[in-house]
């Protein structure tokens, strides 16, 4: 009889919406949710956010600076930053090199293939299909590594070029890199990386059948134990004082609702602001979980840790994050470690 699988330790998370809160009030919720006991910080890289009127877009690089100084304790990150077109991916390595020597074994790279409102607007970028977005992630994430292992970098690529580049200030701590995807290639490539990012909402199959077999399949293929990669997930979860209010609280992400191909390509937050007013409160509240309820929302959470996922990271659509963020703390990390 084989050994039973040792089933990973429950990481809690918090996302950081880089889109909805200025730099200093989004640090404050970041300090609040390591005081309540959380173990992750994941913050969002945009260049531009989802809603022109009231949106916000803090750079992630310096306030993840702040935030490795100022915790002690909670591991933080990108969910996720495309190394690509704004960032050259030398200037990433040089940047989480410089993070992982001020917070040892507290730093993850999360990035992605990119989104055309954050990518076309401070570049002037052509954006081009997704087939080539993920190629130019493979490259940027290998010379990363590159840099990352190595000295006199020569790197000679499709898209990116170094001459001699050296990364003087190495953490002591290898820093792990997670890869977002929606579809089985990227997942397989986040196989073979180490770990995969999704976000909650879509339909189970896509998870059980497209992206979960295939990140531990690309894993396998690497020569890493599929069982050992990290499973992230994003859970959109409006927790309030009722259902009502959780829902009244998702206007704001309303974008979000908006079908896949309807973004395709959208670089303006103007646009996507028009779009997603377009929606009635029930369509704007579409991707989250909404209750007031904490055993309804830990039904509702269950899924994905039945579908293996074992690092939850959870973003509130509410103006009050500090008060989300105590409910969350009293009412749903008890039920959730108790799983």
């Amino acid at each position: 009889m084989s050994p039973a699988r040792e089933i990973p330790p429950l990481r809690l998370g918090y996302k950081a919406s880089a889109e909805q809160f200025a730099p200093g009030d989004l640090l404050s919720f970041a300090l609040a949710a390591e005081r309540l006991g959380l173990d992750s910080v994941a913050v969002s890289d945009h260049f531009q956010p989802f809603r022109h009127v009231g949106g916000h877009s803090p750079a992630s690089l310096p306030w993840l600076g702040a935030l490795a100084a100022q915790s002690s304790r909670i591991l933080v990150g990108t969910s996720v930053l495309t190394p690509t077109y704004r960032y050259h991916p030398s200037v990433v390595a040089q940047a989480f090199a410089t993070l992982g020597c001020l917070a040892p074994g507290r730093i993850f790279l999360g990035v992605g293939a990119g989104e055309a409102m954050n990518e076309v607007a401070p570049t002037g970028a052509d954006w081009p299909g997704s087939g080539e977005r993920l190629e130019r992630l493979r490259e940027a994430v290998s010379l990363i590594r590159e840099l990352w292992t190595h000295e006199r970098v020569h790197y000679e690529g499709q898209w990116y070029r170094t001459r001699g580049a050296t990364i003087y200030d190495k953490p002591p701590q290898p820093i792990p890199i997670w890869i977002a995807a929606g579809g089985p290639k990227g997942a397989r490539f986040a196989g073979a990386q180490g770990g995969l990012i999704t976000t909650s909402g879509k339909p189970r199959e896509l998870y059980a059948e497209r992206l979960l077999p295939n990140a531990a399949a690309g894993a396998a293929e690497a020569g890493a134990d599929p069982d050992a990669i990290e499973r992230m997930i994003e859970i959109k979860l409006s927790y309030a004082d009722s259902r009502e209010k959780a829902i009244a609280d998702c206007r704001f992400w309303a974008p979000l609702a908006l079908p896949a191909e309807a973004k395709q390509g959208v670089e303006d937050p103007v646009e996507l602001e028009r779009m997603a007013d377009e929606l009635d409160d029930e369509q704007a509240a579409s991707r989250f979980i909404c209750t007031s309820d904490p055993d309804e929302a830990v039904e509702r959470i269950q899924p994905y840790l039945d579908l293996g996922f074992r690092h939850l990271v959870f973003h509130s659509p509410a103006n009050d994050q500090l008060g989300f963020l105590q409910r969350f703390a009293a009412d749903l990390i008890p039920r959730l470690r108790a799983l």
